[in-house]
């Protein structure tokens, strides 16, 4: 496989889980935000950063797929890649796993590239060029 995964770890804290011990199932949007952030920022400029440059990316749809609890005090590794990037539109692939390897959540955002005034964009050939390495095609997920 020609692409690069980025993989974020997260250790569940107590206000994350119900009362059952298991996360809130809205609280894995929040964990795919970090790992996305995390993402960004390793690839040398925040969201913040590409905001002050005039380019925001507004999620537009999110499916999530769980598969299992995760419950307090676990480390999650968070998985995340690239599964389109195409004029305006970006879209990432995310796999949250527990520290004994199992799928707790599959899930995906796509993004539009907007200006600050919410007007569509182009991603920014300098943002596509450093994302490019990490674009995961539907036949190799």
């Amino acid at each position: 496989m020609s692409h690069q995964v980025f993989t974020h770890s997260h250790r569940v804290t107590y206000a994350e889980c119900t009362v059952g011990n298991h996360v809130y199932y809205g609280r894995y949007l929040d964990f795919l935000e970090e790992a996305r952030g995390e993402f960004f920022r390793s690839l040398g400029t925040t969201f913040l950063q590409w905001q002050e440059q005039g380019a925001i990316f507004p999620v537009i749809e999110v499916q999530l797929k769980y598969r299992g609890p995760a419950r307090y005090d676990d480390v999650l590794q968070i998985a995340v890649w690239v599964s389109e990037l195409r004029g305006v539109k970006l879209a990432f692939g995310y796999r949250v796993t527990n520290a004994e390897g199992k799928t707790l959540l599959e899930g995906s955002t796509i993004h539009a590239c907007t200006s600050m005034e919410e007007r569509p964009m182009r991603i920014p050939a300098e943002l596509a060029g450093k994302l490019e390495g990490f674009v995961v095609k539907a036949d190799e997920r």
